[in-house]
């Protein structure tokens, strides 16, 4: 029963975010409570949604700074060579600036963190689609997929857990799967190529010069989630954040607006040399400070939420020093910071549910025992397979200290070596950077002003046939 009520639980919430029926922060805390009561644990729900907060805490203290850190680096010019360079180098192409997006998302991935990544990649590539009308959620889903291929490194976090609970070294897991990864890698280039060719088609191509300083008099939504063929409709242009949000040509899904904002966020920040908040003088010191962030973010040598807090504390102080201009920053950010920190504590109440009730384990179970003796010899490629949905709908730790045993010692039964299994097991983790239980996908979604349910009605089936693509590989190359 517990198996059965975990999938209609994680069943009706997506259905409800991608139909837009409910929010998604609505959908993540009403959803589970409800299935809390129904399993008969209503009583234990406190503990469990205290339990997933206690768990996600400090993932959103770290979410919470960075994007004031990054927003400060943002507002102070930061970034502004990085989109002049890559607007220059793109010539305006919308076919260039999709791949550049996969090419910067998948450089930036080197550091293991999908929250950092993301906020780099945003930062850098958000101007650049706004003012060409591009669309947003193939930004998204691009830098998700990318990120999700690179994220199996090992300090990035799934090859450490596979081989943590194989009692295996990870270099082992990691190094013989480097052609596969590299493969699927490749294969989101593609993707980026082709979704970019789509965009060039859909738009054209501008001048450089016309993408520099044009205004654009008209907002262009293209609207094609849901039913008909798209159709296309204009409207004044606003200067509200989100106004002028484009979704997904064809049947891909849509990118919606979450609704006007004040602010100057359809400014091309990146290229606007007038702006207030820009500090010349001070750039390479927020450079070297960036850097040394990052740098001691993959040392380790403090966690990642206290690095984030000095670092926005310090960025702050530096190019702010006067306390009306710091308030003035921070109430510019507030808006991020409240909706990717509230989505991550309404996760939490989530995982907490699904957790707490034992749905998670029974789930596991479930699929394991479903596999038929007759696939034992195989069972690298069952656990290839099933690590597509399972990273979908459980977290990391979930499916790598929970499943993977399991599997691991299935397929020892029949001669599969636990290496095998493992490297099988990180086949999945393109889908899994676009589940919703992976808080660094609402950091993605919030910056780039993306609905979940249409970054996830667009980038699923991308992110699955990357992943086939990788385990496909493995197979090819014997490491699988």
């Amino acid at each position: 029963m517990l198996t059965i009520l975990g999938f209609a639980m994680i069943a009706t919430f997506l259905v409800l975010i991608m139909t837009k029926k409910m929010s998604p922060i609505a959908a993540l805390v009403l959803i589970p409570a409800l299935f809390c009561v129904a399993v008969g644990q209503g009583a234990k729900l406190g503990d469990y949604v205290i339990d997933g907060v206690g768990n996600l805490a400090p993932t959103a203290a770290m979410l919470m700074f960075a994007i004031v850190y990054f927003g400060v680096m943002i507002d102070v010019g930061l970034f502004d060579p990085i989109v002049r360079g890559i607007l220059r180098f793109c010539k305006a192409d919308p076919m260039r600036i999709v791949v550049g997006t996969a090419v910067l998302a998948a450089i930036v991935s080197l550091d293991g963190d999908g929250s950092t990544t993301f906020m780099i990649t945003v930062s850098a590539m958000y101007p650049l689609y706004k003012r060409l009308k591009m669309s947003l959620v193939v930004m998204t889903g691009v830098a998700a997929t990318a990120n999700g291929v690179m994220n199996t490194l090992p300090w990035g976090g799934p090859t450490a857990r596979a081989a943590t609970a194989l009692k295996l070294d990870a270099s082992e897991i990691f190094i013989p799967m480097i052609p596969a990864l590299a493969v699927g890698l490749l294969a989101v280039f593609l993707l980026s190529y082709v979704l970019g060719l789509r965009e060039r088609k859909r738009l054209g191509m501008l001048t450089l010069d016309e993408a520099l300083v044009r205004e654009p008099e008209q907002e262009t939504v293209l609207a094609g989630a849901g039913g008909g063929g798209d159709r296309l409709r204009k409207g004044p242009a606003t200067s509200g954040a989100g106004s002028a949000d484009l979704t997904a040509g064809n049947d891909d899904g849509a990118g919606h607006s979450d609704g006007d904002k004040d602010g100057d966020e359809d400014d091309f920040k990146g290229l606007d040399p007038n702006r207030s908040t820009l500090r010349p003088k001070l750039y390479w010191f927020n450079a070297g400070l960036t850097v040394a962030l990052l740098t001691a973010m993959i040392m380790q040598l403090m966690p990642i939420p206290v690095l984030f807090l000095l670092g926005a504390a310090l960025a702050l102080t530096v190019n702010f020093p006067h306390m009306p201009d710091q308030r003035a920053r921070i109430a510019a950010h507030a808006d991020n910071v409240l909706n990717v920190s509230g989505m991550v504590f309404a996760a939490a109440v989530f995982t907490g549910v699904l957790t707490g009730t034992g749905m998670v384990e029974n789930m596991a179970d479930s699929v394991v025992s479903a596999v038929p003796d007759a696939m034992g010899p195989h069972m690298a490629i069952v656990t290839g397979l099933l690590s597509l949905p399972l990273t979908y709908f459980m977290s990391n730790d979930g499916f790598y200290f929970g499943v993977v045993p399991v599997l691991a010692e299935a397929g020892a039964a029949h001669g599969v070596s636990p290496l095998e299994i493992a490297r099988a097991s990180l086949a999945g983790q393109a889908l899994h950077m676009s589940s919703p239980l992976v808080p660094a996908v609402y950091v993605l979604v919030g910056m780039a002003k993306v609905e979940f349910g249409d970054h996830t009605r667009f980038t699923v089936k991308w992110a699955v046939l990357t992943s086939l693509v990788v385990l496909g590989a493995g197979i090819l190359f014997g490491t699988i």
